[in-house]
């Protein structure tokens, strides 16, 4: 049960990165695309009727991550409490400058709320990369099952002073950011045509590149990473052919946008950052936290789950939310597919 309970937990934070995060990189390249307040209007069309919903996978990743594994919950909660409150004051501010962008025509009104939201929908993606970074180092949990991290100390990876900024955790973000703004760009391209099509495919085409450089630097940079990720592929060599995958996908994202083959662009994109979760997650399992410097305190799947009994039950209401979830899912997608119409002159948000 404790591996089903890893694989949901894990499902539902990457069905929010896939679906909110073309949210994230719509917002991180907002200006590169969007050159006018009509342009910007269309880019925000794209994803309003679906940004709502898709947050909803985030919010029911971390109430299964309470229910399954309450010891990590507690601990992690309260190691990156402030990284925690900053990243839900920037889901807060992105949500509020999308919904409150068109309450008022004046000068500054606009251009305030267009900030706020490209902003933090860059930070946004820096953040839960940064995060994938420190769960695959590992934190400095004591033997009660906690630990306390500040937001950096020298930048270097060290397990006996890590920092939730250093040079491996950073390259994550980064490597987050790029793909997340190139899954934005192809879902732009998607859902819009005209000038905005234009920039968002050959924004997308620069983009796969400098994610195929990135992606090299990530995986040079691997050696640096906590012993016992080396150890689980070796353990279980099925993983390697996840790793395998990821260059024929980044092939073929390269390819689709070449070809200008908006859906096989998407759901390239969509692969990527699936083998990209999927790695770090064979990587660790049974492992929920990992303490680079005392093994015996890591907080794993056995040790941190809930009871039997309680995992148990959980699956007569999880079946159903999640099939609830989904459907509702699809069928706004389905509801809205199709490109964005340009707004008649006066139209609003």
């Amino acid at each position: 049960m404790e591996t089903f309970w890893f694989i949901a937990v894990g499902f539902m934070f990457a069905m929010f990165l896939v679906l909110d995060g073309f949210d994230f990189g719509v917002g991180t390249i907002y200006f590169r695309i969007a050159k006018t307040d009509a342009e910007r209007t269309r880019l925000l069309d794209s994803i309003g009727p679906v940004w709502h919903g898709n947050e909803v996978w985030l919010v029911a990743g971390g109430g299964l991550l309470f229910f399954a594994f309450p010891k990590v919950y507690a601990s992690a909660f309260s190691g990156f409490y402030l990284a925690f409150m900053l990243m839900l004051w920037l889901l807060m501010l992105r949500g509020i400058s999308i919904e409150l962008r068109h309450q008022l025509k004046t000068p500054m009104w606009r251009p305030v709320w267009d900030v706020t939201f490209s902003v933090s929908s860059f930070l946004l993606a820096f953040v839960f990369g940064v995060a994938i970074g420190n769960l695959t180092r590992g934190v400095p949990i004591n033997a009660e099952g906690f630990f306390y991290i500040p937001f950096w100390t020298d930048f270097r990876p060290l397990p006996d002073n890590p920092g939730i900024l250093d040079a491996w955790t950073i390259t994550k973000g980064l490597l987050t950011v790029v793909l997340l703004s190139v899954h934005g760009a192809n879902w732009v391209a998607l859902k819009t045509d005209g000038i905005l099509y234009e920039r968002a495919a050959r924004l997308a085409k620069r983009g796969g590149w400098m994610l195929v450089v990135i992606t090299i630097i990530n995986i040079a940079t691997f050696e640096s990473a906590h012993e016992l990720l080396y150890e689980n592929f070796n353990a279980r060599p099925l993983g390697w052919i996840i790793v395998a995958a990821a260059p024929f996908t980044l092939a073929w994202l390269l390819y689709s946008r070449h070809k200008m083959r908006d859906v096989q662009a998407c759901a390239a994109s969509t692969l990527f950052i699936l083998i990209t979760l999927g790695v770090s997650a064979w990587a660790y399992y049974p492992n929920m936290l990992i303490s680079p410097t005392h093994h015996e305190y890591n907080l794993t799947i056995y040790n941190s789950a809930a009871t039997p009994y309680a995992l148990q039950t959980g699956l007569y209401w999880f079946i159903p939310a999640l099939c609830l979830i989904a459907v509702y899912t699809v069928y706004v997608h389905r509801a809205f597919w199709g490109k964005v119409p340009v707004p008649e002159e006066g139209q609003e948000h």
